[in-house]
């Protein structure tokens, strides 16, 4: 039995000594209590764990609220009004408190239901009658790999954003927990065990055969739930191209292959230091050498898709569009193919553009008319008619897109043109 405080999750140490920390997906079902246990508000220093926003007072504290009906009746939470499904799904992926306590780490329904029906400064004490409690039990989901993990961990999150919509509306808590270096079958069997105790799922991501075939045998053995998320793809590829898989992971263990330094990891460098120099329109001599322009009003996010995209391996340069502020004449003489416009809702501009105010320190009576709507709209309008005297720039609508979303449109427009494929397509040459 793993005896832990309270509200944390537990820290799980590889036979390294390593500290796997988990990522919580947790949020509790509509119908759970008000916590009244004391709760601080500054800033978790575990980005592993849930982080609580006090948004009702400044005390520090989150004080019970008296119930109007009869002992034991629970008190319904309804999400706030104003806090829309794309805000409360970011939200939970912050661990965020949606108006409703988070749960943390695996504890039973008893604990959870002691902890937040406690009086303030006064723990329950174990003889004292626990109310009912409708409390949704976690799902953990174990992530284990002889490398890095990335693959492991982005294949879960962007299946877990399949659920997105049922996690938040429903309340149903989700724990992710990754296991990243492991390259003996005893530490896979410990994982294993611990697994099968949590009542866990698990999704692994082993290029050895041995270790892969291992983990599925043990997971059958134990009755847990379990995924090869690579080597279905391994096969296949190994099937088409008539040759075998090296099966040694790429990096992440003592294992591991070691890469050579490339000419494309060198490119990459180049290219993130080029986009660094490039950043908001700053020397305009040199964007006739970027790979990509991108042109917009401000808050559009062009200086983060120019680092990602400069991530992988682009030079990218970002001229900013300011209302009755020329741009500049060498924008409009380099390749039309390359330059690309950003745009935006006005609403959610100005949203962010108050923000934006806001903690450069404006104060609302000095306040500039760079997050007032007149001027938000007019400056749209103004961009919308620069890219409209160049039509050959693709316009892409960024609004609600992560940046990812943005640079895979971005880099199938910019291949499509350079390669004229009739379907647009991102090549890589290996």
């Amino acid at each position: 039995m793993i005896h832990r405080p309270p509200g944390r999750l537990p820290e799980i140490l590889s036979k390294g000594g390593k500290s796997m920390a988990p990522t919580s997906f947790s949020c509790l079902s509509s119908t759970s209590p008000t916590p009244t246990t004391a709760v601080p508000t500054s800033s978790n220093p575990n980005p592993g764990y849930n982080q609580i926003d006090n948004n009702d007072n400044n005390s520090g504290m989150i004080s019970p609220q008296p119930d109007s009906e009869a002992h034991g009746q629970v008190r319904k939470f309804k999400a706030s009004s104003q806090l829309n499904r794309w805000s409360r799904a970011r939200s939970l992926r912050l661990g965020r408190r949606l108006e409703r306590p988070a749960v943390q780490g695996a504890q039973t329904t008893e604990t959870i239901a002691a902890v937040v029906s406690g009086e303030v400064g006064s723990p329950r004490t174990p003889s004292s009658p626990l109310p009912k409690r409708d409390i949704m039990e976690v799902k953990s989901i174990y992530m284990v790999s002889d490398g890095t993990g990335w693959t492991a961990e982005h294949s879960v999150y962007a299946a877990l954003g399949q659920f997105e919509n049922f996690l938040v509306e429903k309340g149903c808590p989700v724990n992710t927990h990754l296991f990243s270096g492991i390259d003996n079958v005893e530490h896979l069997m410990k994982i294993i065990k611990q697994a099968a105790k949590e009542g866990a799922m698990l999704l692994y991501t082993l290029s050895d055969p041995s270790m892969a075939e291992s983990a599925k045998q043990a997971c059958k053995l134990w009755g847990i739930p379990c995924t090869d998320i690579l080597g279905p793809v391994t096969e296949a590829i190994s099937s088409h191209v008539g040759v075998s898989p090296s099966g040694t992971p790429r990096g992440g263990g003592a294992s591991c292959r070691k890469l050579p330094l490339t000419e494309e990891y060198f490119q990459r460098i180049e290219a993130v230091e080029f986009s660094i120099k490039q950043d908001d329109g700053a020397l305009p001599q040199n964007l006739h050498r970027a790979d990509i322009v991108l042109t917009g009003v401000s808050r559009t996010g062009k200086t983060p898709l120019s680092i990602y995209l400069a991530q992988k391996g682009y030079k990218v340069a970002n001229v900013p569009i300011v209302l009755g502020v020329e741009l500049p004449q060498i924008l409009f003489e380099v390749e039309p193919e390359k330059v690309f416009g950003l745009t935006i809702n006005p609403t959610v501009l100005q949203m962010i553009r108050r923000v934006r105010a806001k903690n450069l320190g404006f104060k609302s009576q000095a306040r500039s008319n760079y997050s007032e709507m007149d001027y938000v709209r007019e400056e749209l309008e103004f961009a919308n008619k620069i890219f409209a005297e160049n039509p050959v720039w693709p316009v892409i609508e960024v609004t609600g897109k992560a940046i990812e979303e943005i640079a895979s449109v971005v880099l199938r427009l910019y291949h499509d043109r350079k390669q004229t494929c009739s379907v647009p397509r991102i090549s890589r040459y290996y």
